[in-house]
């Protein structure tokens, strides 16, 4: 099996409104899939109807390369979930709430509960807290603790919804240290998220929506690379910095302010420098702006980077 999750048409309206639009979602084993898109783009909506807590108007899921929502008692177990954020007993340790889910779970072995919520725990770094009340346990304490809800049993495959929706920078970076960790182990992880900085740093695939459509999809360094890369040359000598980068094969080339920009192309930048300097102009400064995710989430949907789920 080489995809986890699988939508082919995949539609939901509600009355006259269409959240979700025919999308065709591919998200391959063992990938760490960036979900994106602004506010109403209908990311939650499919969520849910991947998780079979939604039925959709249209089109189908298969999950883990069963169908859903018609496999979904044998397929959630081997998913595991963390939407619209963590909920948990205040007065309750970290251990004894997550032995209250356990107890919940009708598939999990009462006779291993003790290792199994020892093992999530330590997966996520809790276990020195492990006795520690949740209501003094940090913002990214709660959040690793829902994602070690989710490790209670194996999983093949983990759906995170803004797993580090308002964490400071530590709990960020120890959410998107565990989520890389998982990853690297082999599990597929679903991330849903506005943070573009976090998503970049994390995921291998990316998925972007708009308006109920999946308007982009493939492999992050593919999708970045889509988007070209450019540079600026700061020079007095502008004319001649232009005829020297058109000849280097440079698109779009334009002179103004003691400046020069282009599209570079094929072109390394070191070979630009030194044609430059070879042809006898005084650079000042060199600037290479490569394709960031942040401008293709801006050219796909019109948003800004802080677009809200």
């Amino acid at each position: 099996m080489t995809t986890a999750l699988a939508t082919a048409g995949l539609t939901k309206r509600f009355g006259a409104q269409t959240a979700v639009d025919g999308i065709d979602l591919d998200i391959p084993t063992g990938s760490v899939y960036g979900f994106l898109g602004p506010n109403g783009s209908g990311k939650p909506t499919t969520i849910r109807m991947a998780l079979g807590l939604v039925r959709p108007t249209a089109g189908t899921v298969t999950l883990l390369g069963r169908p859903m929502p018609a496999d979904l008692r044998a397929v959630l177990p081997r998913v595991g979930a963390l939407v619209e954020g963590p909920a948990f007993h205040p007065y309750l340790s970290g251990r004894a709430n997550l032995a209250r889910l356990d107890a919940a779970d009708r598939f999990a072995d009462a006779q291993t509960a003790r290792q199994r919520i020892d093992a999530a725990l330590d997966r996520v770094g809790l276990l020195p807290a492990a006795t520690k009340r949740y209501r003094a346990y940090s913002l990214g304490m709660r959040q690793r603790l829902g994602i070690a809800a989710a490790l209670l049993v194996p999983r093949e495959m983990l759906v995170l919804d803004e797993p580090t929706n308002g964490l400071d920078p530590q709990g960020t970076r120890e959410v998107r240290q565990l989520i890389a960790s998982l990853g690297a182990d082999g599990v597929t992880i679903l991330v849903s998220s506005h943070l573009l900085s976090e998503v970049e740093q994390i995921c291998t695939h990316l998925g972007v929506m708009r308006l109920g459509r999946l308007v982009a999809q493939g492999p992050a360094d593919e999708l970045r690379a889509s988007r070209r890369t450019s540079v600026r040359v700061a020079t007095p000598d502008g004319g001649t910095a232009a005829g020297v980068m058109t000849r280097l094969g440079l698109t779009q080339v334009a002179a103004a302010d003691e400046a020069v920009t282009a599209v570079l192309g094929e072109a390394a930048p070191e070979s630009v420098v030194a044609a430059l300097v070879g042809a006898g102009v005084a650079v000042r400064e060199f600037v290479v702006n490569r394709a960031r995710l942040e401008d293709l989430f801006i050219e796909l949907t019109g948003e800004g980077f802080d677009a809200d789920r």
